[in-house]
């Protein structure tokens, strides 16, 4: 039953909600109608970033401002995220339109709503638990020498490399979320897209589009 395996869910989080109801809203897509968890994932965002600045802040208090914050981009890069979605099994609870896949931005998107869905439940102290248990994996595999890097940090670090002119990023769509952002090589008359909560997570989807185009 659903209820059963939120509760499986709401215990890998280490977390037992006082109000259920915040979970399942979390895991609900806006493809579904109202409530969805569109406005738990801006919480959860917020929440998200500033769990993991001030993990990495206490880990590494020898590395400088540049390399912290390439860190904590590669912790909450949509690729980090879906994965952390994948191992908590968040897939499986997901409540979306009849015709709308899970992507791996859906799912990223879903696991920062939980993180806003236990804030909202228990306070900050219970969301940094959570997320902290939930990116464990994660932080155990950072080396502070070659700090995670992400799509946009990789796509200008190839095209530097290649003597190549760096990409524009253009806003398609100002009526966000979902943000809609093209990234362009007009050198190559490449284009790709990629759409987000947030036009730095949109623009992060497009420049991972663009560097698969580019390793083919």
């Amino acid at each position: 039953m659903a209820s059963e395996r939120h509760a499986a869910l709401a215990a890998r989080l280490g977390h037992r909600f006082s109000a259920p109801a915040l979970l399942e809203q979390a895991l609900t897509h806006r493809s579904r109608g109202a409530p969805n968890n569109e406005r738990l994932e801006f919480l959860g965002d917020g929440v998200l970033g500033c769990v993991v600045a001030d993990e990495l802040y206490a880990r590494f208090p020898q590395l400088p401002e540049g390399k912290l914050t390439r860190m904590r981009a590669g912790l909450v890069r949509e690729e980090a995220l879906a994965e952390i979605g994948e191992r908590l099994g968040v897939r499986e609870l997901l409540v979306v339109g009849a015709a709308t896949p899970v992507t791996p931005s859906i799912l990223a998107d879903a696991v920062e709503a939980v993180f806003g869905a236990v804030f909202l439940d228990a306070g900050y102290a219970a969301a940094r638990a959570a997320a902290l248990a939930a990116i464990a994996p994660l932080l155990e595999r950072l080396d502070e020498r070659d700090p995670v890097k992400d799509a946009k940090t990789r796509l200008q670090e190839l095209l530097q490399g290649r003597g190549e002119p760096l990409p524009e990023y253009r806003l398609l769509s100002r009526n966000g979320p979902p943000h809609e952002v093209e990234c362009l090589l007009a050198v190559r008359a490449l284009r790709t897209t990629g759409s987000g909560t947030s036009r730095q997570r949109a623009e992060q989807q497009a420049a991972q589009a663009m560097l698969a185009n580019l390793e083919k």
